[in-house]
């Protein structure tokens, strides 16, 4: 099949489900980057990176004595990971998590550049970068191919834990 065929359109609104599948080459407003050219933006030290991969949460009614394992997060050096902002729909609470995490992360400033990233072809971080966007934020990068792509070019991953998330209403 020819590569052509297998172009993804950029949509109009968020992704809204089957997030873990092929991605379109734009992000209107930002700036697409591959592993190389995210290196020299994270070399460069003025950028920040957001990781967005979810994070499924501790399931409810578990039995006393359960133990709960989050799973480890490997991701780029000096990233902030907020999990669970890059679904279509986030509640009002999720809104304002994202928001603070990135102005925490810029300083309160709209003109900081951000990077945007999840796993290869995951729409989290797509659906994340058009939000940052629509927040205002004006240097939105959005790098596709995600820490899978990160790490093929064996560029260094740590250990990353997850901002604290909003608590259930």
């Amino acid at each position: 099949m020819p590569f052509a065929a297998l172009a993804v359109e950029e949509p109009d609104d968020y992704r809204m489900d089957d997030f873990r599948a092929p991605v379109p080459a734009t992000l209107n407003g930002g700036t697409v980057v591959g592993p190389e050219a995210a290196h020299d933006l994270w070399t460069s030290g003025t950028v920040a990176f957001v990781d967005v991969l979810p994070q499924a949460p501790k399931p409810a009614g578990l039995p006393e004595g359960t133990i709960w394992r989050t799973k480890k997060r490997q991701s780029i050096p000096g990233a902030v990971w907020l999990p669970n902002v890059g679904y279509g729909a986030l509640a009002d609470s999720y809104h304002q998590y994202f928001r603070n995490g990135l102005a925490t992360v810029t300083g309160g400033d709209l003109t900081h550049p951000l990077l945007f990233f999840c796993l290869e072809d995951c729409w989290m971080s797509w659906n994340a970068a058009k939000r940052a966007l629509e927040y205002g934020y004006v240097t939105v990068y959005w790098l596709p191919e995600g820490t899978d792509g990160w790490a093929l070019w064996d560029y260094p991953l740590e250990e990353v834990l997850p901002q604290p998330e909003p608590q259930a209403q």
